[in-house]
C-alpha cells in the first residue's frame, strides 16, 4: 500500500506540473475559462433555435447539465491513456517508470487526477455561466450533496476504471492512438443520455445506453442537482436514486475487474514485445 500510494502521490504532482507548465498562470486561467464556455456554447444556440430561447425549462438544465458533468468522461478517460503516449513519444521516460519502484496502474492514476482537477475547474466555470446568465433553473439550497459527493467519487472510479483499459490499449498501438480517449468519449455522448433521454434513440441501438455505467451515473449526478426536475424524464424514471445507484456501484465493480484483467493481458503483451520503449512518432 506505501508503494501503491507513493506512486500516486508522485504521479499526481507530476501530471499538474505537465498540463500546468506550458504557459504562465494567467493564460491558463483565461484557456481553462475560455475552453469549457465555447463547448457549452455551441449547445446553448443549438438550443437556442430549437426551443427559441427558452432557458427556464426543465430540459434545458437536463441537456446543459449532461453535457457539462460529461467533460468529465473524456478528460479522465484521455487522460490515463495520454500518459503512455506522452511518456513513451514525447518525453521517452515510460520505459525508466517501468524500472523504478513505483506501481504502474498507480502512476497511471495519479497522472489523470491532473485533468480531473482541471475538468473540475471547467465544469464549474459552465454550470455558474448556465445559472448567472441564462438562468438555468438550479438552486444550489435544494442540492443533494451527499448524493452529489457519493455519485461524482463513483463515477470518476469508473471512468478510470475505462481509462485504464484504453492505456493498456494505448501501450499496443502507434503515437496515432493518442486521441484514443477523445475518440471513444465523442463515440459513446450519443449512447449516454448525455443531451437526450434514451428513449429517443431507435430500439435497435437503445440498448447501447442501458449497458453504459456512464447512463446512470449523468442521471444521478442530474438528479443530485436538480432533483424531480430529472427524475421527471422517462429513461430512468421508474427507478429511485438508491436502485441507480446500486446499479452504477455493480457496473462500475465489474467494469474494474475486467478492465484490470484485459490491462494485465495487455502490459505483458507489451512487455514480451518491446512496445514499452518503442517511439513511434513518425
Amino acid at each position: 500500500m506505501n508503494k501503491a500510494l507513493r506512486s500516486f502521490k508522485t504521479a499526481t504532482w507530476l501530471g499538474w506540473k505537465i498540463e500546468s507548465n506550458w504557459t504562465d498562470p494567467f493564460l491558463f486561467t483565461i484557456y481553462s475559462i475560455v475552453k469549457p464556455l465555447a463547448s457549452a456554447g455551441i449547445l446553448v444556440i443549438m438550443y437556442s433555435i430549437i426551443a427559441q430561447s427558452d432557458f427556464t425549462s426543465p430540459i434545458f438544465a437536463y441537456l446543459y447539465l449532461g453535457n457539462a458533468f460529461y467533460q468529465y468522461v473524456g478528460a479522465v478517460m484521455s487522460g490515463l491513456a495520454w500518459a503512455i503516449i506522452d511518456d513513451r513519444e514525447h518525453y521517452r521516460t515510460l520505459k525508466y517508470i517501468y524500472v523504478a519502484p513505483v506501481l504502474v496502474p498507480y502512476y497511471l492514476l495519479g497522472r489523470g487526477v491532473a485533468r480531473f482537477i482541471t475538468t473540475t475547474f471547467a465544469v464549474v466555470v459552465t454550470i455558474a455561466f448556465g445559472v448567472i446568465f441564462l438562468k438555468m433553473p438550479l438552486n444550489f439550497a435544494e442540492v443533494h450533496w451527499g448524493l452529489f459527493i457519493a455519485t461524482l467519487f463513483v463515477g470518476i472510479a469508473m471512468l478510470a476504471t475505462l481509462g485504464m483499459l484504453l492505456a493498456g490499449i494505448a501501450m499496443n498501438t502507434a503515437r496515432h492512438s493518442d486521441m484514443i480517449g477523445e475518440a471513444v468519449a465523442g463515440g459513446l455522448f450519443l449512447f449516454s443520455g448525455a443531451i437526450f433521454p434514451l428513449s429517443v434513440l431507435p430500439v435497435a441501438i437503445r440498448w447501447i445506453g442501458y449497458v453504459l455505467p456512464i447512463s446512470y451515473w449523468l442521471e444521478l449526478m442530474r438528479r443530485a442537482m436538480v432533483g424531480n426536475v430529472a427524475a421527471a424524464f422517462p429513461t430512468f424514471s421508474t427507478l429511485s436514486n438508491s436502485q441507480i445507484m446500486i446499479i452504477l456501484i455493480i457496473m462500475t465493480f465489474v467494469f474494474a475487474v475486467t478492465s484490470s484483467l484485459i490491462f494485465k493481458r495487455l502490459d505483458h503483451r507489451a512487455r514480451e514485445r518491446g512496445l514499452i520503449d518503442q517511439t513511434t512518432n513518425y
